[in-house]
C-alpha cells in the first residue's frame, strides 16, 4: 500500500474529511495546510514522514515500523 491509499483508507474507516484533517495540521503546526495543498501532497508522493505522524496522531494511530523478515548477517 501506498501512504495515499493508507491514509486515505484511515479518514474513511474514521469518518474524518481530509479538510478536518488539514485544520488540525494548521493548528498543531502554525503552518498553513489546505485540504488542496494536503491533497497535493498525497498525490504527489511528498508527504513528509514527521506529517504521516501527525495525521495519525490526529486520528489516534501511530506509526510503527515492523520488521517482516530476518535481517541478513
Amino acid at each position: 500500500m501506498s501512504v495515499k491509499r493508507d491514509i486515505k483508507v484511515l479518514l474513511a474507516a474514521n469518518d474524518v474529511s481530509i479538510t478536518f484533517v488539514a485544520q488540525e495540521l494548521s493548528r498543531l503546526t502554525g503552518k498553513n495546510y489546505s485540504r488542496s495543498n494536503l491533497s497535493q501532497k498525497l498525490m504527489r508522493g511528498t508527504l513528509r514522514y514527521e506529517e504521516a505522524q501527525m495525521i495519525g496522531e490526529i486520528l489516534g494511530y501511530k506509526l510503527k515500523f515492523i520488521r517482516s523478515t530476518p535481517l541478513a548477517t
